[in-house]
């Protein structure tokens, strides 16, 4: 642990302590010590001097210590539906990725636009949305890319520092937080919106509605995505003919498609149909990511190993169940109101209550937010809670508002600390924080543009306004 660290740590430490002892002795014990143990947790998580998941793990430890709420609402993330989701998403990305689905696509895809380098990326930048419908995990997503990436660097003999390196390693990143953004299970940030309204509110939205509301954003933010990464990273080589023989000769040496493979397509199309039609039969989505899991490790009809199956990120677990905790002990302990009482003054409820000033204020509020709380899951568990109420009290719909800051934090393209995508890009040394700024800023710019026109137009069309 470095200096920087150290610090960060015990500024942690003592502003928990002040807000324990300096927060007036009218305010109860359980409201007031959960909120101490949220802004400790809320520096750690930001920062992260330590693992993040560490730091839920304390979290947990401190309410445990302190008792805010009961033991059981304390572990209450941890058995949160949205939880199985992420754990039954993840095993889902090994069960596909044990199977020739993925480098079928990618070769049937580089085989007949691989030619020219935008080519190469458009097609590139499509097969990254299109894992959205089916491998809900981001990192897992990512992960499965960069071996390509690594591929078609090396096939088309590029430098490593090449523009063409870096437009489809950044690609990569930030093709996987757009593709996040019109899936409900593609991103944990998505499903724990959805968790907070059924926590605060009791009511949920489906996989359709999430579509429905959110499919212009990411279709115009892919586009722009595209656009803006080609004119930052202008390849200079615009063809590559050899690559494109290389892939149809990898795509023909593959075969037919295998039995794993069949049974793969039949899986999730039936995992993708109990999603769509979740209004009909009102399951979870938990449910049928459940049911994939089942069949994709049964005999018969699996197609992977079980101790194979459960070999996933528990780190990512602990760290969502752990923020997943916090949200509820929020609610339970008071904290919630006490927030309120203290953000929401007649000038900002007066504010929020016209419609026109409020989502545009959600969504740049959450941009920054997310560039403060850099960690997706915290962001999304202490800000929506609040802009719920925030909602309530102005008389302004609270759903729109949660699309509206969930869509917001998860779009993180300046900082590689903001996303799991982003993270996983950065780490294989390829491109650095510094090729992430430029093109980052003008993807915000244009991101916060876009989601301001769709819900100032479509939105109001399609009557989903607050």
């Amino acid at each position: 642990m470095n200096n920087s660290q150290k610090i960060i740590l015990i500024a942690a430490m003592v502003l928990f302590a002040a807000v324990l002892f300096t927060i007036p002795s009218s305010v109860e014990w359980p409201a007031r010590s959960t909120i101490a143990v949220m802004v400790f947790g809320l520096i750690l998580w930001a920062f992260a001097p330590i693992p993040l998941e560490l730091t839920s793990v304390i979290v947990i430890m401190l309410l445990m210590v302190m008792r805010p709420v009961e033991t059981e609402v304390i572990f209450s993330g941890f058995s949160s539906p949205a939880t199985f989701l992420i754990i039954a998403g993840m095993m889902m990305a090994i069960g596909v990725n044990h199977t020739l689905l993925v480098k079928r696509m990618t070769y049937g895809l580089l085989s007949l636009t691989g030619r020219t380098t935008k080519g190469i990326f458009i097609s590139y930048f499509v097969l990254i949305q299109i894992q959205a419908f089916f491998i809900p995990a981001t990192a897992v997503r990512t992960s499965m890319m960069l071996p390509i990436v690594e591929n078609i660097v090396k096939e088309t003999e590029s430098d490593k520092e090449s523009n063409f390196s870096k437009l489809l390693y950044i690609g990569a990143a930030f093709g996987n937080n757009v593709s996040g953004v019109v899936v409900l299970t593609a991103a944990v940030g998505n499903i724990l919106a959805v968790e907070m309204l059924r926590i605060y509110l009791g009511t949920s939205v489906s996989y359709v509605e999430w579509f429905i509301y959110v499919v212009p954003i990411w279709f115009l933010l892919a586009i722009a995505v595209m656009f803006i990464l080609w004119k930052c990273f202008k390849p200079e080589v615009q063809t590559f003919p050899r690559l494109q023989e290389s892939m149809r000769e990898k795509y023909m040496q593959l075969g037919k498609l295998t039995l794993s493979e069949k049974k793969c397509i039949i899986i999730l199309g039936v995992t993708i149909l109990i999603w769509l039609t979740e209004s009909v039969h009102g399951y979870h989505p938990t449910f049928a990511a459940l049911l994939a899991v089942i069949l994709m490790s049964m005999p018969i009809t699996g197609i992977v190993e079980w101790n194979k199956m459960i070999n996933i990120n528990y780190g990512i677990v602990l760290l969502v169940g752990g923020t997943l905790s916090l949200g509820y002990t929020l609610v339970e302990s008071g904290a919630i109101e006490l927030l309120e009482n203290l953000l929401f003054t007649e000038t900002v409820i007066n504010i929020f209550s016209n419609p026109w000033t409020a989502v545009p204020l959600v969504i740049i509020f959450s941009q920054i937010y997310h560039l403060g709380v850099t960690n997706v899951q915290t962001a999304v568990v202490t800000l929506v809670p609040v802009l719920i109420s925030l909602s309530l009290e102005a008389g302004i719909d609270p759903v729109v508002v949660t699309v509206a800051a969930a869509v917001s934090i998860l779009l993180g393209f300046i900082l590689v600390v903001e996303t799991m995508p982003n993270v996983v890009v950065e780490s294989t040394g390829r491109v650095t924080q510094q090729d992430f700024i430029k093109p980052g800023i003008y993807i915000t710019a244009a991101s916060v543009i876009i989601m301001i026109a769709v819900a100032f137009t479509y939105w109001r069309w399609i009557d989903f306004w607050p």
